[in-house]
């Protein structure tokens, strides 16, 4: 017969609760682990689970008791039992290993549970708008112990431990407990701090192992790199609290909005060393002042969240709470959020809650199933971007995002959020042919799920952000994209106007010979200008992938293209929307943005290019001081045609008004033919001084205009009864404002 191990008949614990430890299928080791009675008489017990220990022996951190543990057994578990009466107290274990290492740790395992009952009702009712305060690595105290509390969601995950530096990066020796049905894992380690480099090591029901990043890891490592990073959420102190105070959302739509879109990785790179990316306070100190010059009103930059891929610009995202290291610390970030609003700047963030990519350390399939995203790959994959799509109707899931959009937008004082490739997450059928996608209850392509999170989204904005505004990429005819909720929309301030972007630069990449026959690409904006709050784009998007820059997209020699493109500039400021242009294409970046590189800086030397540059400047300012172009942006009272019918010449002609009723007249001459005299009906009679001029010799032009003013003739044209005798340049725009 076999002889039960000595230690078997001293020992407290059974053989079982052992064995499922090391084997990574216990859900509770805080039951096994730590400080408990006995179950028979009144003493305690205190057990430890550490493979590779080869002593341990313990005393409570006010040093009034001091106990010694007995090995049992080869199994990694020690046991010290006091003859006390039960009661909890916190203990260091001094600890010596079997390779001589000694040192000394206040047992993970004596403390309770951190999370609150109402924080995980909150999480699984899917309104805690700061889950990010509560999940992933969150510097806390309890009982007077400075530590780190760490926390997860892996709903079916059979075991879950925290993995680091602080324990050789051994799954066995930080072991999680799920709280209730929650699945929420958790556990405070005492005594680490900021800096800590770890991971979540989850094991699924069926045995395999995952190593993940923390899906709310507020730091990441440098890539190539995946760890997660320890680091603090408060402790900032802000400087821009009259700007929070004084920006409110409702204020936008009828103020100036002049984007530049930037990809912060690219605009400069350190001369001297040109694979270097420039930090948060570096790039504060160079692209503040630029934006200001170029009167700029926001930058809004492509994703600035953690993701592994250079060539990805930040679109396929594997840690949506931590910005990304490249460009230095979170704080980093704070402070050049600050700076910008001190200057009176709006940060504005892409966002990417459509899709995120299937690297084997991030959220796919995060604890052997299906967590964030759908498992069925109709549902749950773009068939082309190789990408995983939020489940949108899992209530953590939505959680998750909200959070996360509240994260940026609080945390950082982010002034809104661009939501990337929102038509992708609309639309069942986006991307897939028949029978790769599954219909809605109705049997339709809308997927509901997205409808009721974007509209929870954001009519919650308003009371946690009032600050922040909410854009949508939309490139469908999606209705009430931008209807408060409340009113049956989705609820989002802005829309990118996709329409004009593809119509205009259809339009502009013609031969102007041609152009009489796409006239209607010009004009056929304005029949649904003010069904949406739209902002007039010239992206990223369209300076890459074989498409050129914008400056090789216009027919012509050298100075055609220039004057065409000054034009085609001069044409978006003066249509209704508001403005957003990508980095490098205000000077005329002659070939494709590349992300590995500096933007073309040294084309400022040549005169066209310094041309254009500077005409940029004085049509950014120029937008930003004339009430006409942007105070009723969104209503037909702020504009009008005065002639879009002369499809012969190319020629439109438009005013826009304030409320004040300050008009300025608006003419372009999509042709190199200058068009003089060229009349048009003016709104007023009087003197019209011209404020712009797109051929000016400043910019590179051939100087035609009108010498500075024009007088109204009492000659009718255009259904009004006075009218101006005009000099429209050659692919020449002009403004006049009444005198």
């Amino acid at each position: 017969m076999a002889v039960a191990p000595k230690w078997l008949k001293w020992t407290t614990i059974k053989p079982v609760n052992m064995q499922v430890l090391n084997d990574f299928m216990c859900s509770d080791p805080f039951s096994i682990l730590g400080l408990h009675p006995m179950h028979k008489g009144s003493g305690m017990s205190i057990r430890v689970f550490l493979l590779g220990a080869k002593a341990i022996s313990g005393e409570s951190l006010d040093k009034s008791r001091k106990f010694s543990f007995e090995k049992l057994g080869n199994s990694g578990f020690f046991e010290a039992q006091i003859e006390e009466k039960f009661e909890h107290f916190l203990y260091k274990l001094h600890i010596e290993l079997e390779n001589g290492t000694k040192y000394s740790v206040i047992d993970p395992y004596a403390f309770p549970p951190v999370l609150t009952d109402f924080d995980l009702h909150l999480m699984q009712s899917g309104v805690h708008y700061e889950l990010y305060r509560k999940l992933g690595a969150n510097l806390a105290e309890v009982e007077g112990i400075k530590g780190v509390l760490f926390s997860v969601w892996a709903p079916n995950a059979r075991s879950a431990a925290v993995i680091g530096n602080f324990n050789s990066w051994d799954g066995h020796r930080h072991q999680m407990r799920v709280r209730g049905n929650s699945g929420i894992w958790e556990i405070f380690i005492p005594e680490i701090g900021e800096g800590e480099l770890y991971r979540f090591e989850l094991h699924a029901q069926d045995g395999k192992m995952y190593q993940k990043a923390d899906p709310l890891a507020k730091f990441s490592e440098l890539r190539p790199n995946t760890a997660s990073v320890v680091t603090h959420l408060d402790g900032y102190e802000w400087g821009d609290d009259l700007y929070m105070q004084t920006h409110n959302v409702t204020q936008v739509f009828d103020r100036p909005m002049n984007i530049y879109e930037v990809h912060p990785g690219s605009w400069k790179r350190d001369p001297a060393n040109p694979d270097r990316f420039l930090n948060w306070d570096e790039l504060a100190e160079l692209i503040i002042p630029y934006v200001l010059e170029m009167g700029y009103t926001h930058i809004e930059f492509m994703p600035v969240m953690e993701h592994p891929l250079d060539q990805s610009w930040g679109y396929q995202v594997t840690g949506y709470f931590a910005p990304t290291s490249r460009y230095g610390s979170p704080d980093q970030f704070r402070h050049f959020v600050d700076k910008c609003h001190q200057s009176n700047i709006g940060v504005i963030l892409d966002w990417v809650p459509a899709h995120f990519p299937k690297d084997g350390f991030s959220l796919g399939r995060f604890d052997g199933s299906a967590c964030y995203e759908h498992a069925d790959p109709r549902q749950g994959e773009h068939p082309h971007w190789g990408t995983y799509i939020f489940n949108y109707g899992r209530t953590e899931v939505a959680n998750f995002l909200i959070s996360n959009a509240m994260y940026w937008l609080r945390e950082f004082h982010a002034d809104g959020l661009r939501v990337d490739a929102v038509a992708s997450m609309l639309y069942l059928d986006y991307g897939r042919n028949h029978g790769e996608w599954i219909p809605n209850k109705d049997g339709g392509n809308v997927n509901y799920d997205t409808i009721q999170f974007l509209k929870h989204l954001n009519s919650i904005m308003g009371k946690h952000a009032p600050h922040a505004i909410f854009i949508a990429e939309e490139s469908t005819s999606f209705p009430s994209i931008t209807r408060p909720p409340e009113y049956g929309g989705l609820g989002f301030h802005y829309k990118w106007n996709m329409g004009w972007m593809n119509d205009f630069l259809t339009y502009v990449s013609k031969e102007p010979i041609h152009r009489k026959y796409h006239h209607h690409n010009l004009t056929f904006s304005m029949i649904y200008a003010y069904s949406e709050n739209f902002i007039l784009v010239l992206s990223h998007d369209e300076v890459v992938h074989g498409k050129g820059s914008m400056l090789s997209k216009m027919p012509g020699d050298c100075w055609q293209q220039f004057a065409n493109l000054r034009l085609a500039y001069a044409f978006m400021y003066a249509h209704p929307g508001k403005k957003l242009l990508f980095m490098g294409s205000e000077f005329g970046q002659g070939k494709e943005w590349e992300e590995q590189h500096s933007l073309d800086w040294h084309l400022l030397g040549f005169e066209v290019h310094n041309g254009l540059h500077n005409m940029m400047k004085t049509l950014g300012r120029l937008y930003k001081s004339e009430p006409a172009f942007w105070e009723i942006d969104h209503h037909w009272d702020g504009f009008e045609w005065i002639s879009c019918d002369d499809v012969d010449n190319s020629v439109l002609s438009f005013f826009r008004r304030s409320k004040n009723w300050e008009l300025i007249i608006c003419v372009f001459n999509f042709t190199p033919v200058p068009r003089a005299p060229y009349r048009v009906g003016a709104p007023s009679a009087g003197k019209w001084i011209e404020i712009f001029n797109s051929d000016s010799q400043l910019w590179g032009g051939s100087n035609m205009g009108n010498a500075g003013e024009r007088w109204t003739e009492d000659s009718p044209s255009h259904g009004r009864q006075f009218s101006l005798e005009l000099t429209v340049p050659p692919l020449g725009a002009i403004y006049l404002k009444k005198g």
